[in-house]
């Protein structure tokens, strides 16, 4: 026995120094040391129809126009865009005369199914306002699939896409979402398949009115970003850490999900969508993602635009703004109603955005002013050319412009037919599609989506 414990003991000599374990050494690959979706899409297209539009005036959300055109849809996506399309004996027909046809529209910033109807403090989940940097929450477990506003957008603003986002407090505010303005039991099954992540972030007024209130930094603009670059030294450390172990194995480090997200949009995963209204600060963003190695993919409210159109094309940011929206807080008080249209101008990435339950309703006539405004400032900005505003530009600006944003063969077939002209106020959506499938025909009372929340009560599925 003493012979034994004598050759047990030499076998732990210093000779024979222990050896990591072949699964703690070896490297798992880049990108692969925890799941960067852990939370799946699982949506389905709800089931549709071969259809035809006929006789229509087609916008295709790219800047192309054709009058008397028609589509086809068939299995979820668009299969032809042209004149005098043949008609298959399994196809159901629409004559569009008189109408218009476009894509879905799509508003790049929402807070629906987060602050949602009824708007009561139970319902207040969009603001996670206890830190300045809360990187780790996620817009989408907030989501109230039930919200009733997802129905108006739809039936009365033609809205088939939107990303909901977290509030504007934090300079950190969390992350976005995107979803198909469908009705299901879950938020993963509204999630667009395939959508990157967005990181919502804030610079001005509030993160430091709501921390230097209560006698913490920020208090100040210059405290925004001292905070905000310490955050980022931090996350481009946690990343250099998590990129070596995915490259050469080791022992893993401990996970951070605020930092998670922060990695993930300095490795280009997840977009960044920043609140920001001055032109200066909107400079200094810029700035910084290029001090930290990160693309500000659009600036939201964006009231200062005009002032740098010049510096958010040089450096690939959008602008998602308001028509006319304006003057309620100091950093939003010099604003020109040709915003949209001097950017459009100078060749920059923009678009309208709601960030309203309301608004979200009627963007088209919220383009209708902002073309209107351009028009009479000189700018010749053709329907085509501002339907790009609703359209291909917010869907690029989401990571999505491959398959929705335009009628073009091949993307889904997320579609409006307007009983008019969409730029006049009295038009309002005649059928909505998304991905082929016609969830409201303002015609018939049946096909006019209802939340289980509304189920019974008085007004259920009310779109005046």
């Amino acid at each position: 026995m003493g012979a034994s414990l004598v050759a047990l003991a030499g076998c732990t000599s210093a000779d024979t120094k222990p050896q990591a374990s072949s699964e703690q050494a070896r490297a798992p690959g880049r990108g692969k040391g925890y799941s960067h979706d852990p939370y799946p899409s699982t949506y389905h297209a709800y089931p549709g129809a071969a259809t035809l539009v006929t006789n229509v005036t087609i916008l295709d959300g790219e800047g192309g126009r054709i009058d008397g055109g028609s589509v086809l849809f068939r299995d979820t996506k668009i299969v032809a865009v042209g004149q005098n399309l043949p008609r298959d004996a399994d196809v159901t027909v629409i004559d569009g005369r008189g109408k218009y046809l476009t894509p879905g529209v799509i508003d790049i910033h929402s807070h629906l199914g987060d602050y949602p109807s009824p708007g009561v403090p139970a319902l207040s989940d969009g603001n996670e306002a206890t830190s300045p940097v809360t990187a780790d929450v996620w817009a989408e477990h907030s989501v109230w699939p039930q919200d009733p506003g997802f129905s108006r957008a739809l039936t009365n603003g033609g809205v088939t896409t939107l990303q909901v986002l977290p509030g504007s407090a934090n300079l950190f505010g969390g992350r976005s979402v995107v979803l198909k303005n469908v009705y299901a039991r879950t938020m993963q099954a509204m999630k667009f398949p395939g959508a990157p992540y967005g990181l919502k972030m804030a610079c001005g007024e509030n993160p430091k009115r709501v921390y230097g209130s209560k006698g913490r930094q920020p208090a100040t603009r210059m405290g925004n970003m001292a905070v905000d670059r310490q955050t980022w030294a931090r996350a481009a450390e946690y990343k250099r850490r998590w990129d070596k172990y995915e490259d050469k194995g080791g022992e893993m480090p401990g996970r951070d999900i605020a930092m998670d997200t922060l990695r993930g949009v300095l490795d280009g995963e997840i977009l960044i969508q920043n609140h920001c209204y001055r032109a200066d600060e909107m400079a200094n963003v810029m700035d910084m993602a290029k001090e930290f190695g990160y693309k500000v993919t659009a600036f939201h409210h964006a009231v200062e635009a005009y002032k740098i159109a010049d510096l958010l094309k040089e450096n690939g940011a959008c602008a998602a703004v308001w028509a006319d929206w304006y003057g309620f807080k100091m950093e939003a008080y010099d604003a020109v109603n040709e915003n949209l249209a001097i950017l459009e101008k100078q060749g920059t990435c923009a678009m309208i955005h709601s960030d309203d339950e309301n608004g979200i309703q009627r963007l088209n006539q919220e383009v209708a002013k902002a073309r209107m405004s351009g028009i009479k400032a000189g700018y010749d900005i053709s329907e085509a050319q501002a339907w790009r505003w609703l359209a291909i530009n917010p869907a690029k600006a989401l990571g999505i412009d491959r398959q929705t944003g335009s009628l073009k063969p091949g993307k889904m077939a997320d579609a409006v037919l307007w009983n008019g002209n969409p730029f006049s106020v009295y038009t309002r959506p005649q059928m909505v599609w998304v991905d082929g499938a016609l969830l409201y025909d303002a015609s018939n009372p049946k096909l006019r989506p209802v939340s289980d929340f509304e189920l019974g009560q008085p007004g259920e599925g009310d779109v005046k």
